[in-house]
């Protein structure tokens, strides 16, 4: 039996571009976690994690940060703490937060979402002012605006920061309160040069994951207000979230912080060099103005094919991609995905395009 791929992605024979949440831990990271002091961080007495959540309170410029095992519960333990069963979250119609999180907000916290259309993700603060209800009795009223940076349905697109600051400003305005899922914000801040702490120093709770792009094998943080941290530990401990000996996922994260953040400019770098690529291939179609990050959408309406067909094409090639539809398929660059691989993948796709 042929095993087409190796369930490493670093292995010379496997390119994944599904996501960069395949990304394996570093030989520095298994080593860190084998050391790690750890504790009970339920009762709050292990030191890594105490380490990692000090870090990033400070990265973030925030008073306070929670470790917890995903960016899924992030964001709702984020979500729960701003809002009461029966509150409004406004978001982009494409966010991860509604489409791909399993409606947690509203199954679990009464939650409703408010759905407004961006342009590349990216809203608009006349849209967002529209959207806003209140005192009205026969209506959810709006508390939060929840933004998404980068936008991962729009392909990785980051919100310009003058734009970020007018959607906080339309909030505030408001008194909104602001959930920032800022996933891939590690990408959005090497693509811009805007520090993290700009963007999530403006917001009451901001999410971001240790285990895509910075390549930790688990773990994401939550940052907030000290009062906001606090709510969002029972959230979390109500969700199952409440872990014991935590400092063994909390060492790697700060690896990855120390390690891996820089190095996301050659994924996007290959993420740019393999969309241009493809846009010259027939059949594929590439809209370059969205690639600014580590992720290409490519639309394959004009295939005789369904998205499945081809990436099935593709796999016989050893390059694994991810079909969002019929007609929509995503790339995600990572760290295992070399100069190497670029040049093999490109192959891949010239040959599956007949060009």
């Amino acid at each position: 039996m042929t095993v087409l791929f190796s369930p490493d992605p670093s292995h010379p024979d496997s390119i994944d571009l599904r996501s960069d949440t395949i990304t394996q831990p570093t030989p520095e990271m298994r080593e860190a976690m084998a050391k790690a002091p750890v504790g009970d961080d339920v009762f709050a007495d292990d030191p890594t994690v105490l380490e990692l959540e000090r870090r990033m309170a400070e990265i973030f410029g925030q008073e306070a940060a929670m470790l917890v095992p995903s960016g899924t519960m992030g964001n709702l333990t984020g979500l729960l703490a701003l809002t009461r069963p029966g509150d409004a979250a406004i978001c982009e119609a494409g966010a991860h937060i509604y489409q791909y999180e399993a409606g947690g907000a509203s199954a679990v916290g009464g939650v409703v979402y408010r759905l407004v259309p961006g342009e590349r993700g990216i809203l608009d603060p006349e849209d967002v002012k529209a959207a806003i209800v209140q005192e009205n009795y026969h209506k959810p009223w709006t508390t939060v605006l929840c933004l998404e940076n980068t936008h991962n349905t729009a392909g990785g697109t980051c919100i310009p920061f003058d734009r970020f600051e007018e959607l906080c400003a339309v909030a505030r305005e408001a008194e909104l309160s602001i959930h920032l899922d800022g996933a891939r914000l590690w990408n959005a801040s090497i693509a811009t040069g805007i520090p993290v702490r700009e963007y999530a120093r403006r917001v009451d709770t901001v999410t971001s994951c240790f285990s895509k792009g910075l390549s930790a094998p688990i773990g994401s943080i939550v940052g907030g207000s000290k009062d906001v941290i606090h709510l969002a530990r029972k959230k979390r401990k109500m969700l199952g979230g409440g872990m014991r000996q935590a400092g063994v996922m909390a060492a790697a994260a700060l690896v990855a912080l120390d390690t891996m953040r820089e190095r996301l400019a050659e994924d996007h770098a290959r993420a740019r060099a393999l969309a241009e690529h493809i846009s010259d291939l027939p059949g594929f179609s590439v809209d370059l103005h969205n690639v600014e990050t580590n992720i290409v959408m490519l639309d394959v309406a004009d295939f005789d094919m369904p998205a499945s067909d081809i990436t099935a094409q593709l796999a016989e090639h050893r390059v694994r991609c991810l079909p969002l539809s019929p007609t929509r398929i995503r790339l995600v660059t990572n760290r295992h995905f070399t100069d190497e691989k670029l040049d093999r993948a490109k192959k891949a796709f010239t040959v599956v395009s007949g060009g």
